[in-house]
């Protein structure tokens, strides 16, 4: 497998109903799920930017980063998400968990869901850098956030 391909990844989860919610609540969290997932995968969707970095100008200690994001979690769900996962040796990745809700993302023009993308991911990246020490990882987190600020801004501009 070729990990540059996927150096930084993304995955959505959500957004969770309970099992006993009407169907209109249903139908509005997949609606919610439909328009964030636009974000990320459609036409002007942040994976487009993230695929233009490459793991191999960072270092080797890390293959694979998972953007993890959970739209509106159920309050259990949130007890059992890490602010960031244990890195796995094996396959050279961490998984980072951002938490998407109303406040911070639903409820926001779309200048500031963009905005709020750029600052999840970003503000995640500092918390990689006590991953990579405690690891003892060859990876340049400084280098990646700054490259990742740079390519998030001339996207958004």
């Amino acid at each position: 497998m070729n990990s540059e391909a996927i150096f930084l990844g993304c995955f959505v989860s959500g957004p969770s109903v309970n099992w006993d919610d009407d169907q209109r609540t249903k139908e509005q969290a997949k609606e919610k799920g439909g328009v964030f997932r636009t974000y990320i995968w459609g036409d002007a969707g942040i994976s487009k930017i993230l695929k233009k970095l490459r793991s191999s100008d960072y270092g080797s200690g890390l293959n694979i980063i998972l953007f993890q994001f959970y739209l509106n979690p159920l309050p259990y769900e949130l007890n059992n998400l890490k602010e960031i996962e244990n890195y796995r040796k094996k396959e050279k990745s961490i998984g980072i968990p951002i938490i998407a809700n109303s406040e911070n993302f639903f409820d926001r023009e779309e200048n500031e869901r963009y905005q709020f993308l750029r600052s999840a991911i970003l503000g995640k990246i500092s918390l990689l850098e006590n991953v990579v020490k405690r690891n003892k990882l060859d990876f340049n987190v400084e280098k990646l956030r700054a490259d990742l600020g740079r390519i998030f801004d001339e996207a958004l501009s």
